[in-house]
C-alpha cells in the first residue's frame, strides 16, 4: 500500500514531498509553522492578511495604534471610513518585515509562500494588493498563492518586477469555470500559473462555493479540470485542498494525478500554530453538529466556523480607523453599516447584538473568529487527552510525519511516556 512518501512534487528546479500547509490568516499559520514545513521538505504558507497586526505582535512595531492615532477623529463616522487610508509606504515596510524574517529562518530544502488574499480590499484594492504583492517578491518569498477572488488583474500589477518569472506563482480556484477566466484575462503575459490550487467545499474559513456548496465534490472537480487541462495541452501542477484529513486521503488523490495536496485543519492544533491553546482545545472538543457554513463574513463569501465562537453576535464597534482590512474602495464595510443601522434604531445604551455580519478584522485579530475545516471535529482522533482532561497539543513535525507515512486511513497518535501520568 502506497504512502505519500512514494510521491514527489516537481515545481520548477525544486523536487519536494508533496505537502503544502495552506496560509491560514491571520498568524494562524505563523511563520515559525512555515518554516518548519519548508524545514521537512514541503511547502509552508504564511498569510499577508492583517499584516500591521501580525508585525505589530511579532515585531513590536506600533503600525495599528499609529493609524488609529491618525484617523481617530472619524470613528463616528460609521458610513464613511474612505478617509482611513492605508499608507502605501508602510504597508511594504509592514510585508518586507513580515516576509523578510521569515526568509531569514527559513532553513531545509521545502520552500515558503505567502497566501495572497484579493479579498483584503483595504480601501483601494487594486493599489494595496499591488504593493502586498511586489513587497512579498522583493523580500524573497519563495512563492505566492492567490486567493480569495479570481485575481483576473494581478499578474498585470506584478509583470515588471524583477522576480515576475522566478518567483512561483498559483491560484486557488474552486471550479473549472474560475480557471477559465484566469486564464484568459492573464494570457497576454505570457506566463501560465506554476500550480493550482482546488479548493472544495469542505475546506476551512471562506469558500469559493454559495449555499449549495455540500453538492460539490472535491474528487470531482479535479477530474473536471485534470481533462481539461489535458486536453488543451497544459502542464500545470493540481493541487487539491479541503478536507484531506489523512495520509490515505492524499493518496487517493496523488494515484490520480494531483502533483501535492494542501492540508490545514490537522496543524491548527500544533505547538507551532498561532491559535491561542484555548482555542486550540475548543476545536479538539468541537462536535460534527458545532461546524457550520454560515454568511457572516463582510467578505460576500460563505465562511465555515465553530458554531458558538464570539465573532458572532457580539455587537463589537467596528474598528475601520485601526484596521479597516474590509474596506472596498468606497470606504464601506458590510458590518460597519450594520452597527451603524442599529445603533440608529435601539434605545440609548442598549446592547447591540449584530448576527448578519461579523465584525471580521477585530475578532481575526483576536482569535475570536474560529473558521474552520469540515472535519475539525475529528482532531481528537489524533491526539491523547492528559490528566487534566485537555488534549495534548502536537508538533508540526508529528502531523507531518504522520500525513508522509501512513497508509490507509491510520492516524498516528503521539507517544506517550509510562512516567507521564
Amino acid at each position: 500500500m502506497k504512502c505519500v512518501d512514494d510521491f514527489r512534487l516537481r515545481l520548477g528546479s525544486h523536487e519536494l514531498i508533496p505537502i503544502v500547509v495552506g496560509g491560514m490568516g491571520v498568524d494562524i499559520s505563523t511563520s515559525t509553522l512555515a518554516v518548519e514545513v519548508a524545514r521537512l521538505g514541503g511547502i509552508g504558507h504564511i498569510s499577508d492578511a492583517m499584516v500591521h497586526t501580525v508585525t505589530d505582535r511579532r515585531h513590536g512595531t506600533h503600525y495599528v495604534k499609529d493609524r488609529l492615532k491618525q484617523y481617530k477623529f472619524n470613528v463616528g463616522n460609521l458610513l464613511d471610513k474612505s478617509v482611513a487610508q492605508f499608507d502605501l509606504g508602510l504597508l511594504a515596510e509592514a510585508t518586507r518585515l513580515h516576509v523578510g524574517k521569515t526568509m531569514e529562518a527559513k532553513r531545509g530544502p521545502g520552500l515558503v509562500f505567502v497566501n495572497c488574499m484579493e479579498k483584503l480590499t483595504m480601501n483601494n484594492p487594486r493599489e494595496t494588493l499591488r504593493v502586498r504583492l511586489r513587497a512579498a517578491m522583493d523580500a524573497g518569498i519563495d512563492g505566492i498563492t492567490l486567493a480569495a477572488g479570481l485575481h483576473l488583474g494581478s499578474f498585470a500589477l506584478i509583470q515588471d518586477h524583477p522576480r515576475f518569472h522566478d518567483v512561483e506563482l498559483g491560484i486557488i480556484v474552486s471550479s473549472l469555470r474560475a480557471l477559465q477566466l484566469f486564464l484568459k484575462k492573464n494570457a497576454r503575459h505570457e506566463r501560465l500559473p506554476d500550480y493550482i490550487v482546488i479548493e472544495g467545499p469542505l475546506a476551512g474559513g471562506h469558500l469559493g462555493f454559495g449555499a449549495d456548496w455540500a453538492e460539490h465534490d472535491l474528487a470531482a472537480i479535479v477530474a473536471e479540470i485534470r481533462a481539461w487541462l489535458h486536453a488543451e495541452h497544459l502542464d500545470i501542477p493540481l493541487i487539491p485542498a479541503g478536507g484531506i484529513f489523512t495520509g490515505g486521503d492524499a493518496v487517493r488523490f496523488l494515484e490520480q494525478g494531483a502533483a501535492a495536496v494542501q492540508v490545514a485543519t490537522r496543524f491548527t492544533v500544533t505547538r507551532e500554530c498561532g491559535l491561542p491553546d484555548d482555542v486550540k482545545q475548543a476545536y479538539f472538543r468541537a462536535s460534527a453538529d458545532q461546524i457550520e457554513v454560515n454568511n457572516t463574513s463582510p467578505t460576500g463569501y460563505p465562511m465555515r466556523m465553530l458554531k458558538g465562537c464570539p465573532a458572532v453576535g457580539s455587537g463589537a464597534r467596528p474598528n475601520c480607523e485601526a484596521f479597516g482590512y474590509l474596506l472596498d474602495g468606497a470606504g464601506h464595510c458590510q458590518y460597519a453599516e450594520l452597527y451603524a443601522r442599529e445603533l440608529a434604531r435601539l434605545p440609548k445604551g442598549q446592547k447591540i447584538r449584530i448576527w448578519d455580519k461579523t465584525c471580521l478584522c477585530t475578532h481575526m485579530r483576536n482569535f475570536d473568529c474560529w473558521t474552520c475545516g469540515h472535519y475539525t471535529w475529528r482532531l481528537k482522533e489524533t491526539s491523547v487527552r492528559e490528566a487534566d482532561g485537555g488534549y495534548r497539543l502536537l508538533d508540526t513535525e508529528h502531523v507531518f510525519r504522520d500525513y508522509l507515512h501512513s497508509t490507509g486511513d491510520e492516524i498516528g497518535l503521539p507517544i506517550v511516556k509510562e512516567d507521564e501520568y
